[in-house]
């Protein structure tokens, strides 16, 4: 459960003779084994934020700390090791091949990272029972729901047993429903395995499993609360009647 600290991340992507400034000297503290849901505006540098602590992307300037090392000063190996070690990403778009299998999807990260196939069984097997999808095991992607191919991102996004589980708008394709229920096996996630989760998301529900909510608006952190102080001012909103100009 090591903590991710981040200071002064500066990103710039340059098209042409322009820049854009995606992040604008970010600085932040995630506690391993805990849930930060980021949110803020299409645009504002989640997903940039996100991809530069998975290792695929690089910053122009700062540093990301995971426990004791800087992964800024990586070297291209090392960040492949990173991603495939350390890192589970799970898609909005869920991110699956479709030509495999749910268990063959399972399977394949360990398979790179070339674990035996004893053990890749196993973990397989053992993966599909956690996010309750034994029976779905020998079904393609198009057989499957949105919620069942969510489940089964997340099910080989844990396949090598990473520390850190990073969402990018894990709910965004989901009903309410099943939403709900994969937010549930994030909250499991850290609370039995010790699992270190960010989730870009806009789903106001996060209140409930997050233990801290980080505010982005063009490339900048402009607020962070608690999941429990989130989750009342969602309520506390809900309720008010809506105003009549």
């Amino acid at each position: 459960m090591e903590d991710i600290v981040v200071k002064d991340l500066i990103k710039v992507y340059k098209t042409g003779k322009s820049e854009v400034i995606a992040l604008r000297g970010l600085d932040c503290s995630i506690k391993g084994g805990t849930i930060l849901a980021i949110m803020g505006p299409s645009g504002c540098g989640k997903t940039t934020f996100l991809n530069i602590i998975a290792g695929l992307d690089r910053p122009t300037a700062g540093s990301v700390k995971v426990g004791t090392e800087n992964i800024v000063d990586y070297t291209d190996e090392e960040l492949v090791r990173h991603r495939r070690d350390r890192v589970g990403i799970v898609f909005q778009f869920f991110n699956l091949v479709p030509t495999l299998t749910a268990r063959e999807n399972v399977e394949l990260p360990m398979r790179l990272a070339r674990k035996d196939a004893k053990s890749i069984r196993a973990r397989a097997d053992e993966l599909l029972s956690l996010v309750g999808m034994e029976e779905r095991a020998k079904h393609k992607p198009d057989e499957l729901s949105g919620g069942e191919q969510q489940r089964i991102g997340i099910a080989t996004a844990l396949a090598n047993d990473p520390p850190m589980i990073l969402a990018d708008e894990p709910t965004g394709e989901l009903d309410s429903d099943t939403g709900h229920q994969v937010l549930a096996l994030f909250r499991r996630l850290r609370d039995e395995y010790g699992k270190t989760i960010v989730i870009v998301t806009h789903d106001h529900r996060i209140g409930q499993i997050a233990d801290s909510i980080m505010t982005i608006v063009d490339g900048r952190i402009t607020g962070e609360v608690s999941g429990e102080e989130f989750h009342a001012m969602t309520l506390e909103k809900a309720r008010s009647p809506p105003s009549h100009s």
